[in-house]
């Protein structure tokens, strides 16, 4: 596709109320999938009730700094953003699950939105294409379901390389000093949401630019006003946490940057071919429907002469970077999630869009039929996982048959008893939804670490009368003697699940 035809072309006049209808219909596609059946779905262990909890913790001592699992328990393993925007969701719409995932929503809407004004840069005569692109592939339309840190980080990385992508490709110099400002907001918004992992594009953006323009051209991206507002942004959260919190800077650096790129302390899909595993069905099944069009595309990008040539850099080449350069650094780093994917798919959305601009006609009666035949496809799926899926990770599910066995105003907190002495198992093994569902705090207690016992005490003072779980694998009888250690009352209930249930009271 000619370089020419993607940075040149520009938006007339004559094409404002086409932009507009374009721009209705991408609004109304993201509130269609976004938001139908949000919030029918319980919240799964462990990933989803564990940022719920955080926030509700937020919401009830105040303390919006450090996010945490219970009074005794912080957890600092994700910058607070995620927490923060569930938790102002919970305060204006209730507590309530829907309140939880509405925000997701709304950050799939805002991805769609962002991509059109990609879209009016890249395909002007279809600034839509993008979003409709990125919108009805199948990994960020169920991600706009999941409760997680991705969604937002997808979000924001999309805003700094709008303004990157303005900045590099925009022949304006009026608009390029306001894009390259957006484009550090940007930065900023995605390490407070996820840290170093947010800043991995920039190693994409950096050596393009230096090899387009020169190290000199490089310098015009880097404003101190930029620089400074990333600096706010991003950094104000860790400088103060850091200080409040001892030992806290080591934990940064050695539980969530080191161990998390090098080892397999996580236990997150290591090993050399751990990335196939994980990233490989991720990105095979979730580019449905567009196979097509990605087969076009490799094949074109595979070619040597095409990276051969010297002719000046296109932004196509750049798209194909933006997708390769952080791809590359997710295998090599031992800690993979399927979601570790999600930003990926916007430049992979654009490159299937520019790939698609010739073919794709809306004005045609087949493909209108077709694509609402995949949107019912989409809600139905949506909807199937919200009604007809069920799974003992449901936390909502798990709330109703304690409180069968044990209403929740007999008890004021949930303590989890896990065999273990390892702090990661209690935050994979405990289900913290059970909060939003019982309105009880929840602890999980390491019973196997030296302090296992003290802990457990230490719970049952906070909170005077307590639902003790105790893990099948444990054993009852350590976990009286420690009770009867705290001066306790004890009343069995029998089991859930094959844990032993003691109703506790001081």
């Amino acid at each position: 596709m000619p370089n020419d035809r993607i940075m040149e072309q520009r938006l007339r006049p004559s094409a404002t109320h086409a932009t507009r209808w374009s721009l209705l219909f991408v609004i109304g596609l993201g509130l269609l999938l976004g938001f139908a059946f949000q919030g029918t779905r319980g919240l799964l262990s462990p990933d989803e009730g564990r940022y719920t909890v955080a926030a509700l913790q937020m919401l009830d001592t105040g303390n919006y700094m450090a996010p945490a699992y219970s009074p005794d328990e912080v957890n600092f393993s994700k910058p607070p953003t995620t927490y923060w925007v569930i938790a102002t969701s919970m305060k204006v719409f209730g507590r309530n699950t829907w309140a939880v995932r509405v925000p997701y929503a709304l950050a799939f809407l805002l991805t769609l939105l962002v991509l059109h004004a990609m879209g009016r840069l890249l395909i002007p005569e279809k600034p839509w294409l993008p979003s409709l692109v990125y919108g009805c592939a199948l990994a960020p339309f169920l991600a706009g379901n999941i409760v997680s840190t991705d969604a937002f980080l997808s979000l924001c990385e999309a805003l700094a390389m709008l303004g990157f992508l303005r900045a590099a490709f925009d022949e304006e110099e009026r608009g390029r000093k306001r894009y390259v400002i957006l484009m550090w907001v940007g930065w900023g918004l995605a390490f407070l949401t996820k840290g170093p992992p947010g800043l991995i594009p920039l190693l994409a953006a950096i050596p393009f630019i230096v090899r387009r323009d020169g190290w000199r051209g490089l310098r015009r991206f880097f404003p101190l006003s930029g620089v400074a507002l990333f600096l706010l942004i991003g950094l104000s959260w860790y400088l103060v946490v850091v200080v409040r919190y001892a030992g806290l800077l080591h934990y940064f650096l050695q539980q969530e940057v080191y161990n998390r790129m090098f080892t397999a302390a996580h236990r997150r899909n290591a090993g050399w071919f751990g990335w196939i595993k994980v990233y490989v069905p991720v990105l095979a099944l979730g580019l449905l429907p567009w196979w097509p069009a990605l087969g076009r595309v490799l094949r074109r990008w595979v070619s040597v002469e095409r990276w051969g040539k010297k002719s000046s850099p296109s932004v196509e080449q750049f798209l194909v970077l933006w997708f390769l350069v952080p791809f590359v650094v997710f295998c090599l780093v031992q800690s993979r999630l399927p979601l570790y994917m999600l930003p990926l798919f916007v430049p992979l959305t654009l490159l299937l869009a520019l790939e698609l601009r010739d073919r794709i006609d809306l004005q045609r009666t087949g493909q209108k039929l077709l694509l609402a035949l995949w949107v019912v496809i989409l809600l139905a799926v949506k909807g199937g996982a919200a009604y007809a899926w069920h799974s003992e990770n449901d936390n909502r599910q798990a709330a109703s048959e304690l409180g069968a066995i044990a209403p929740a105003e007999r008890y004021k907190a949930i303590v989890f008893v896990e065999n273990t002495a390892v702090g990661y198992t209690i935050e994979e093994a405990t289900p913290w939804g059970l909060r939003l569902y019982l309105s009880r705090t929840v602890y999980g207690i390491p019973w196997l670490a030296p302090q296992g016992g003290e802990a457990l005490c230490h719970a049952l003072h906070n909170e005077g009368r307590v639902l003790v779980v105790i893990d099948p694998d444990l054993g009852s009888t350590a976990v009286d003697s420690a009770l009867a250690r705290c001066s306790t009352k004890v009343a069995d209930l029998g089991t859930w699940r094959k844990n032993a249930l003691k109703l506790v009271d001081l």
